[in-house]
């Protein structure tokens, strides 16, 4: 796939940006944010944001058919100082992040009971992560979940996603002024698993956001990521690693929405896919309006096919609404091994099997090492060894 380049201050390039004069948060969906699950029509698979989803599989989370029956238990380890609450509907917190702009995520928001809420003052500074256990027991559940920070405030979350369960959720991080959050958000589920979420991220004045999603298990696995800032100076920084198996539908729609002067945004993503009807979607949407001057941003997309059989879709679009940028672009590609690196290796005593290994390794390296939770990189370090035993 061709490679778009990055954008200097006042230039175009065709196909790279569409410039709009009324431009919405809500670009290419065929019904704007709501809360209320009515607004959004059923999809039937031709909408824009829908497309590549197989809708049969999603187990009526889509349609409204789908029943909450439980068999999620949630379990959160907080270090000291750390408010770990249960709340109802009406907590004032619930919803503040971003709006649902998909009809699961309003249905999400719609069903579920009660939400859970992690606090973390302001001017506390966590030397231990917040870990937050969502295993599936076999049920399908609506869930919510808001993570805030106190201006100044820093923390690690890290959201581990285990079992078999249908589960749509909405997942909400809040961060005051000059605060500090990694996210990672890890997908290990069991093969017949679902699972929709959108992950809405409200960042502060001077606050930084880093989030790190981790796809490896799920039949289906559609994640929405949204940021969006509250005040200048504002930093986000998107990683995602995902490894998809023969059968897996594995969907990461991204939106920044650079929405207020002065911000910058980063997005990496890395995909491998191996065996027939592994199905990867990338859409990465990023939107500079009118009003933000001085953004700086840039998005990429690389995959690894391994196999035959397998399909990647990766769409990066960038909308830009202001001449008055320090910077964007972005970039996607979807290819095979690099010969040359196997070339390398191979001249240098190294067996074939055990090159395309490295050349894997080498390839999720730098996302990885962005996690930095030493447990969690060991464990998806030895998760993407069996991935790879089965085919390289």
């Amino acid at each position: 796939m061709a490679e778009a380049q990055s954008i200097p201050v006042g230039s175009t390039t065709a196909g790279a940006i569409a410039v709009a004069a009324e431009s919405t948060v809500a670009t290419r969906m065929s019904a704007p944010p709501s809360f209320d699950v009515a607004d959004f029509p059923v999809p039937h698979g031709r909408e824009e944001e829908w497309r590549f989803t197989p809708l049969e599989r999603l187990r009526g989370l889509h349609d409204g058919t789908a029943v909450a029956t439980g068999g999620v238990k949630v379990d959160v380890q907080a270090p000291e100082g750390v408010t770990v609450e249960t709340v109802g509907r009406d907590d004032a917190r619930l919803g503040r992040a971003g709006t649902p702009v998909d009809r699961i995520a309003a249905q999400a928001y719609s069903a579920f009971e009660q939400a859970g809420v992690i606090t973390v003052p302001k001017d506390t500074v966590l030397t231990e992560p917040v870990r937050i256990a969502v295993h599936g027991e076999g049920g399908t559940a609506f869930a919510h979940q808001v993570v805030e920070l106190g201006a100044f405030a820093e923390a690690v979350v890290v959201i581990d996603h285990t079992g078999d369960a249908v589960l749509a959720a909405n997942v909400d991080y809040l961060l005051g002024d000059g605060a500090k959050l990694t996210v990672v958000s890890v997908q290990d589920w069991d093969d017949k698993a679902v699972h929709a979420a959108q992950h809405n991220a409200l960042i502060g004045r001077d606050a930084s956001f880093k989030s790190v999603v981790v796809t490896f298990g799920g039949d289906v696995v559609r994640l929405h990521p949204r940021v969006t800032y509250a005040g200048t100076g504002g930093e986000a920084e998107l990683f995602g690693l995902y490894f998809t198996d023969a059968g897996q539908h594995q969907e990461h729609r991204l939106l920044v929405d650079h929405n207020v002067p002065h911000c910058k945004s980063n997005v990496v993503y890395k995909g491998a896919l191996q065996g027939d009807d592994a199905h990867a979607v990338w859409i990465g949407d990023v939107l500079i309006e009118a009003r933000a001057e001085g953004t700086d941003t840039y998005e990429m997309n690389r995959n690894l096919v391994l196999t035959d059989g397998a399909r990647v879709d990766s769409v990066p679009n960038l909308e830009i609404e202001t001449g008055e940028i320090v910077g964007a672009g972005h970039a996607s590609a979807t290819g095979r091994f690099d010969d040359e690196q196997l070339f390398y290796l191979m001249a240098r005593g190294i067996p074939a099997d055990e090159a395309r290994r490295l050349v894997v390794r080498g390839f999720f390296a730098e996302l990885v090492q962005q996690i930095g939770v030493p447990d969690i990189e060991e464990r998806l370090i030895a998760r993407i060894e069996t991935e790879l035993e089965a085919t390289v």
